[in-house]
């Protein structure tokens, strides 16, 4: 099969998947009594420019990076109508390398970042939206601030001029039975104290909570998220 060939039937994969997930993402709204917007985010780790430009030709609005250095190496060849969210670890030292090429930052977890990030908008003349990443397992192996630190996190961030807070962000860890229930639940929760703790203040819009990927994005719908991040079901298991 020839190389041609190979990414015919990876862009037709691509399509087939897209139609299948926004029927679910659909019909986890209707299950969930929901009337808002929920996001479908395409999470493009390894997955190369061609596919990941065929898939916002379906109708992606909103990609997602994870890594700097591999976003950078695509960017250029990006084209079509969407939005781009930084959704993986940041260290501070590559804030300024993404700072004009994303519209959102998923993975703030420090006041030091936060002063990073509001430093380099403020250079580039902008106001950078973020989500506070929160470690709502308290797992060691994974980023993010724990669930009792959110609110402190969030009053820190007042004194930031060129951020504005608008929610949260989680990937919870699996519990024995294969349910992220209960995590999601305290994270709808955190979410509703953020919003009425923030509520009039000037650099916090508060309407998002970006939660569930290609395993549990439907339940995480019935919990509020706004944000599912599919990678795996949509581009498959990282064939590329």
């Amino acid at each position: 099969m020839t190389e041609k060939s190979l990414t015919n039937e990876a862009l037709s994969t691509v399509t087939d998947n897209y139609r299948r997930l926004s029927e679910r993402i659909e019909n986890a709204k209707v299950k969930a009594g929901r009337t808002d917007d929920v996001h479908f985010m395409a999470v493009t780790k390894t997955v190369p420019p061609e596919i990941v430009n065929h898939s916002v030709s379906l109708g992606i609005k909103l990609l997602g990076e994870n890594r700097v250095q591999e976003f950078l190496d695509k960017y250029e060849s990006y084209d079509g109508d969407y939005d781009v969210h930084f959704i993986g670890g940041l260290q501070t030292n590559k804030v300024k390398y993404i700072i004009d090429k994303v519209s959102m930052i998923h993975s703030v977890d420090s006041v030091k970042l936060a002063a990073e990030i509001d430093k380099r908008a403020a250079a580039a003349g902008r106001i950078m939206d973020v989500l506070l990443e929160v470690n709502i397992g308290g797992e060691l192996s994974k980023n993010g601030i724990p669930a009792d630190d959110v609110l402190s996190l969030a009053a820190e961030a007042e004194q930031f001029g060129n951020i504005r807070v608008r929610g949260l962000m989680t990937i919870p860890p699996v519990d024995v039975n294969g349910s992220s229930e209960r995590y999601f639940e305290k994270m709808q929760r955190l979410y509703a104290d953020l919003k009425s703790q923030s509520a009039g203040k000037e650099n916090f819009l508060v309407d998002t909570l970006s939660m569930g990927m290609s395993g549990d994005f439907e339940k995480a719908i019935v919990y509020g998220s706004t944000i599912v991040r599919i990678g795996s079901l949509l581009f498959g298991y990282r064939k590329y």
